[in-house]
């Protein structure tokens, strides 16, 4: 069972670095994670770690949603240019993930919501200027990046919390032999 335990670790440790970095998956690690240990050993020695990992795997769903609208509404994006940058870091994350596993979902966090909102911001002003359309475009596609980034980094606090409190909840009863 102390090697169930310390694999579950190493999957959980995958998880909070999943919260932060793309097309690694994140909090539900952790969850999944908790609900074994939990299955296995009576869900009375993990409560406050299941709760706690629940809370975090439904608030990440939030902060990506929330984090991304924030930074694309700050920048002064349009309806479209924020759909577009949208798409754009859904297919620029998964889309360049079979092609470049490692650097791909990077890689397409920062350019597909460029390209995403610059195609966005396009089809709504219809302007034959291109420097207008440009310059609000590259403002979408930063804001959707900061935005992202700042959830992440939210999303990877909470992950470590969670992370934490399984810790405190089971590693006494691992060394003293109890589980």
């Amino acid at each position: 069972m102390v090697i169930l335990y310390w694999l579950l670790i190493v999957l959980m440790l995958v998880g909070v670095v999943g919260a932060v970095v793309p097309g690694i998956p994140g909090s539900s690690l952790i969850l999944i994670s908790v609900v074994v240990w939990g299955a296995i050993h009576g869900f009375s020695t993990v409560q406050i770690s299941l709760i706690a990992a629940l809370a975090v795997f439904i608030l990440s769903i939030g902060i990506d949603l929330i984090a991304t609208y924030w930074g694309v509404k700050q920048a002064g994006a349009s309806n479209w240019g924020l759909t577009g940058s949208m798409v754009g870091l859904v297919v620029g994350t998964l889309g360049l993930l079979p092609a470049l596993p490692f650097g791909g979902p990077i890689l397409g966090i920062l350019m597909g919501p460029l390209l995403g909102a610059f195609i966005g911001e396009f089809l709504y002003r219809r302007e034959l200027q291109l420097a207008p359309r440009t310059e609000q475009a590259f403002k979408a596609g930063v804001g959707i990046v900061v935005g992202t980034i700042v959830g992440r980094v939210i999303q990877g606090i909470l992950a470590i919390a969670a992370f934490g409190i399984f810790l405190w909840q089971t590693l006494p009863l691992v060394w003293t032999g109890q589980i």
